[in-house]
């Protein structure tokens, strides 16, 4: 993996970080004013701008392009190097850096520590406390980048299973098949009861993720070998809305609960609690051609595997009020209807209206796109997950998007259990 010589980082990362100084430095503000805009403190601005960390989030990016008044060319190359960071980054070559919470008071000394001026400004404002998220909308982001080298297949049945299964058909040998039902069961014909938790997976943990998983074999009329499979997906199973709002259903009390983590730590402390998405679940899945092809994004498809009641657990909220000034555009989905989409939305950042997505999609090895699908229930305990259907000149076929081969899991909450926040000043979960 290429890496430049001396800071360990890779050649992506630095390239990054130096768009990100000459848009600052073209805007002429200081550190200390950008941070305040970001809602992080001037030591995480100035550790991007340097290579020493990347933004876990691209919101974090399109929000500092803004911030520096970037031409829409200038913003689309910065969101191009930040997607190629970000996937040198997902195969373990740049560490992630997330913000910490700011203490106000802390400023001017992380503006002296790194030798930059901090300006007065206002300190941002919070909103209330959240509301349980019921039917939140979901995200589909399409971004310019170059090719990547992303991981090979693998097999899924191995202890590195991959994240999708495509399921490759001859062309026009009447469409896409999936390999899960084609509506979810009944509720009586639903897994037993009994929960078990989501297990972290080595993508989520930090450890590289992102192949499509071992294709079953290709039609006899034709279609695409699994070798030759034309895209590979990775997806991220635990975003939360403006990088802070989630929450979580757990068994056990407050008091054997620890604090909330950062967004990018919440698969490992999901899986040691055996915790289960409370209401909604957000997925992002970036996908990318392999071949001098493009590929057609066709549709994608809403797979129920599993409906059984509520559970019945304590709510934990990740954060007692955030802000976000963006909407994004987003997929839709109700697990509580009987044969759930995926149906676009439109979204809003601070007024302006951003346009719904719509299939078809085209990628290809310079063209990823980055879909964001937002999931809610408020009548059931659901296993899900999502059939990507996809066309190509070799071929057609079906990519199953899941948690490495088992589906997703999202439950509403019982309105009978108490819902808790946790109270920092205090070091404990209150209600």
């Amino acid at each position: 993996m290429e890496r430049n010589s001396g800071t360990g980082r890779s050649a992506e990362a630095q390239a990054f970080a130096r768009s990100m100084r000459e848009l600052k430095e073209r805007s002429g503000q200081s550190y200390g004013t950008l941070a305040r805009v970001l809602h992080t403190s001037t030591s995480t601005l100035h550790r991007y701008c340097s290579g020493e960390a990347l933004p876990a989030e691209f919101v974090v990016v399109d929000r500092f392009a803004r911030a520096c008044g970037a031409l829409p060319a200038d913003a689309v190359e910065l969101h191009r190097a930040w997607l190629l960071a970000d996937a040198r980054r997902r195969a373990g070559a740049v560490e992630v850096e997330v913000a910490p919470p700011v203490d106000e008071g802390d400023r001017e000394a992380e503006a002296a520590d790194i030798g930059v001026p901090d300006a007065d400004a206002p300190a941002p404002r919070r909103t209330g406390r959240r509301l349980l998220l019921a039917g939140v909308a979901a995200a589909a982001v399409v971004a310019l980048a170059v090719g990547v080298g992303w991981l090979p297949q693998t097999d899924r049945t191995g202890p590195t299973a991959a994240r999708g299964t495509a399921t490759p058909t001859a062309t026009g040998g009447g469409g896409a098949t999936g390999t899960g039902p084609a509506t979810g069961p009944t509720a009586s014909e639903a897994a037993p009861e009994t929960p078990t938790g989501p297990a972290a997976t080595p993508a989520e943990s930090g450890t590289p993720a992102g192949a499509t998983g071992t294709p079953t074999a290709p039609a006899a009329t034709g279609g695409p070998s699994p070798a030759s499979t034309p895209l590979r997906a990775a997806v991220r199973s635990h975003v939360w809305a403006a990088g802070c709002d989630h929450a979580y259903l757990a068994e056990q009390a407050p008091s054997a609960v620890p604090p909330p983590p950062v967004e990018a730590d919440a698969p490992a402390w999901a899986a040691g609690r055996k915790a289960v998405h409370a209401g909604t679940q957000i997925v992002e899945v970036t996908l990318l051609g392999t071949g001098p092809d493009p590929v057609v994004l066709e549709d994608l498809e809403v797979r129920v595997a599993g409906r059984r009641a509520p559970l019945r657990w304590n709510v934990y909220e990740m954060s007692q009020g955030c802000g976000g000034g963006i909407t994004p555009a987003a997929f839709t989905v109700n697990l509580d209807a009987p044969r759930p989409q995926a149906r676009p939305v439109a979204g809003n950042d601070q007024g302006e209206k951003i346009e719904a997505p719509a299939f078809p999609l085209k990628i290809s090895a310079t063209e990823p796109a980055v879909l964001r699908v937002v999931a809610s229930s408020t009548g059931c305990d659901c296993d899900w997950y999502l059939d990507l259907r996809w066309s190509a000149p070799t071929g057609s076929g079906t990519l199953r998007l899941d948690e490495s081969g088992r589906p997703w899991r999202i439950s509403a909450a019982s309105p009978d259990r108490p819902v808790y926040g946790y109270a920092h000043e205090r070091g404990r979960w209150s209600r």
